[in-house]
């Protein structure tokens, strides 16, 4: 490998902030951090930046169905998801959000510049309306027949059935998803950008090396048939930033989201110091790369270098697309448990399984991988614990137990070692060009050796053997040589067990490194144990589980309003004059945790944000209505903000939360309209 020093940006595709992160997502992050890590490990200067993709109509609609802002929502989804990539070991240099000033000020900047070099224009359009909600739909928001194989329920846009695309105007009897009113036609000004400006440009961008083979004849296809003007802007209602100087007309979510990227490494470089214009400066040297799915190569190939390009910033050296994933060979599928959460997976398996089976799998092409759950339990025994670790485990005992934890002064074969060594550039080359199964088939290869090694030499023979001792010693420590330039190699691959094996032979793991002499190493721990088939059908049951449970909560409030209306409606309390219902101060209030507590049936503990430095604690009596608190959590509501503190058993409770219904199951808590914000008065 060149020594040469280098200055890398790297990024991957933002996640949708309405949903949980799942194993398909996690073939791109884990992808992206296995090569950012090997980057690292070679003292390149690599950043890789993240964010939340947080604007769009399918954002507010969420919002407004769990009676919540788009911002607590997208919040609550910040921190799910983060939990999520930390417990995969996605190591982040920054992880933020669209919903940020930083990408705001950038968007309107690109913006300026695109309509002041020409490159922004207006256009009337015929769009699909939902007359009841009084909003523009997107394709995906209209369902109906096809109007090619007949399939019923289909988007808009194409048919799930056959593949059709078509305009929602040819959809058969279509209907709002939102609404279920038929939609009407009604026309508005949008803001239009002329991609074909930019066609000689992107020729020239595209057929530079920037793109895998496959993805620049694809491109090629889209030329052919023309490059047409991409709409970047939405009516109002729409959860985004509103275009400067046009009232009630916003930035489509697809123009700010990839902006995210450069307002994702701005924040981090205002925070750590780093020269922002090194890297996104049009002149700049610095090397910049997108690891994205299949399903967005449109937007990152050709929109988003137009922009780049027609605003003054620099172009991507080169996107690399990877491609779907699927398991025991078909689409992810929530009935039979392998639509798979990140976090139900972590509630039974190792990460670094997962890591080390989609490296395994992992090229520089656009190929789909397979998760063959039964493959995956195999290889992970078979070469984590049955090769690599047993080369450890095989010798640490010896050390310990008849050496004291010393090491032997000098090798036993120290021709061996320098082979493996000698394997580090091949290896490396495989890493930086994404050939991740290339690489971990040359490093099994390499664990194959060394446990030939010691299976030709015996150690548990030696042992036994009177006056052999320093040729023991000598052997395990060979042996514990070749597995730590094992574990160098899979250091961007397995960073915890790393960590574990640097704490055990107490040195540094790095690649290719300088033999372990004379040193004292700790006893040796189990590093990975076998996966088990109980495991895997545990993670399958909890995502069963898991879809299970969201199916209900979709179902449950109108199911429960239904039974609460069967029930007699209490009469009115007595009249009070306007001025004694003045003196309630009634506030929008974010429930920020909502917890059991213990020793009482019909109380939940809320923590409230009421716009105050402060949270307050209140106790509700609704824990029969939401046996599962944490659904509260990120939920708007209304309180009693001057009600007396109340000492109760459990703590003191101060104020009370206003809901609705005759008690136990059917009792509701009010939530106020989308738009209302924390320690808003409600008169």
């Amino acid at each position: 490998m060149s020594e040469t020093h280098r200055n890398i940006l790297v990024t991957s595709a933002l996640p949708y902030a309405n949903g949980p992160i799942h194993i398909g997502h996690l073939v791109e992050y884990i992808q992206t951090d296995i090569w950012v890590r090997f980057q690292k490990l070679h003292g390149q200067t690599c950043y890789y930046v993240c964010a939340d993709d947080a604007h769009g109509t399918p954002i507010m609609l969420r919002a407004q169905q769990e009676g919540i802002t788009p911002e607590a929502l997208i919040s609550r989804s910040s921190r799910q998801h983060k939990g999520d990539f930390a417990g995969f070991l996605i190591n982040f240099d920054n992880y933020y959000s669209t919903h940020s000033p930083e990408n705001q000020a950038i968007v309107e900047k690109i913006y300026i510049r695109l309509q002041a070099q020409g490159y922004v224009h207006t256009k009337t359009i015929e769009q699909a309306y939902d007359p009841e909600k009084g909003i523009f739909l997107p394709d995906r928001f209209i369902r109906g027949t096809c109007p090619r194989c007949k399939a019923e329920d289909q988007y808009g846009d194409n048919c799930e059935a056959c593949g059709a695309t078509y305009s929602p105007t040819e959809l058969i009897n279509p209907v709002s998803a939102i609404s279920g009113a038929t939609p009407i036609t009604k026309e508005s000004e949008h803001f239009f950008i002329s991609l074909a400006d930019f066609e000689p440009m992107l020729k020239k961008w595209i057929s530079s090396g920037t793109l895998q083979p496959a993805v620049e004849r694809k491109l090629q296809e889209w030329f052919e048939t023309g490059l047409q003007s991409w709409d970047i802007s939405r009516d109002a209602p729409y959860f985004g930033f509103e275009i400067p100087e046009q009232p009630g007309k916003y930035f489509y979510v697809w123009l700010d989201a990839p902006v995210g990227y450069i307002a994702s490494f701005k924040n981090l470089c205002d925070r750590e110091g780093i020269d922002f214009d090194t890297y996104w400066d049009k002149d700049s040297k610095a090397e910049l790369y997108h690891f994205i799915g299949k399903d967005i190569i449109y937007f990152h190939s050709l929109f988003w270098p137009a922009m780049l390009s027609g605003s003054g910033f620099r172009k991507p050296s080169a996107v690399f697309v990877h491609g779907f994933l699927t398991v025991d060979g078909q689409k992810m599928s929530k009935s039979r448990g392998t639509f798979i959460t990140a976090s139900s997976y972590l509630k039974h398996l190792n990460p670094e399984y997962l890591r080390y089976y989609f490296a395994a799998k992992l090229g520089s092409g656009v190929d789909d991988i397979d998760l063959n759950l039964e493959d995956f339990s195999q290889r992970v025994n078979a070469d984590l614990v049955g090769k690599v670790v047993n080369i450890a485990s095989r010798c640490a005992g010896f050390i310990s137990k008849r050496f004291q934890g010393r090491l032997a002064p000098q090798l036993h074969d120290s021709e061996l070692y320098q082979a493996f060594i000698g394997e580090g550039d091949a290896i490396a080359k495989a890493y930086e060009q994404r050939e991740y199964s290339h690489a971990v088939r040359e490093i099994m290869a390499l664990a194959d050796r060394a446990n030939q090694y010691i299976d030709h030499h015996k150690p548990w023979v030696i042992a036994k053997q009177e006056g052999q001792e320093a040729q023991l010693q000598a052997i395990c420590t060979q042996g514990l040589n070749l597995f730590r330039v094992l574990m160098g190699y899979l250091q961007p691959i397995l960073p915890k067990m790393t960590n574990q094996v640097e704490d055990f032979l107490d040195a540094a793991v790095v690649w290719q490194p300088e033999p372990l002499l004379d040193s004292f190493i700790h006893t040796f721990k189990p590093l990975m144990t076998r996966l088990q088939p109980q495991q895997i059908e545990a993670m399958l049951e909890t995502s069963k589980a898991e879809q299970r449970e969201i199916e209900q909560a979709a179902t449950q409030q109108p199911k429960a309003a239904a039974n609460s209306a069967e029930k007699s409606v209490a009469p009115l309390k007595p009249i009070v004059d306007y001025d004694t219902f003045a003196q309630t101060d009634l506030r929008i209030a974010e429930i920020i945790q909502a917890e059991l507590v213990e020793g009482a049936d019909k109380l939940l503990r809320l923590t409230l944000n009421v716009g105050e430095e402060n949270t307050c604690n209140v106790f509700a009596g609704i824990r029969q209505a939401y046996p599962d608190p944490k659904v509260l959590e990120g939920k708007l509501t209304v309180m009693v903000a001057n009600l007396a503190p109340r000492k109760m058993r459990f703590g003191v409770s101060e104020g009370m939360v206003l809901a609705a219904g005759p008690g136990g199951e059917n009792i509701f808590l009010l939530s106020p309209d989308a738009g209302a914000m924390p320690g808003m008065q409600v008169k």
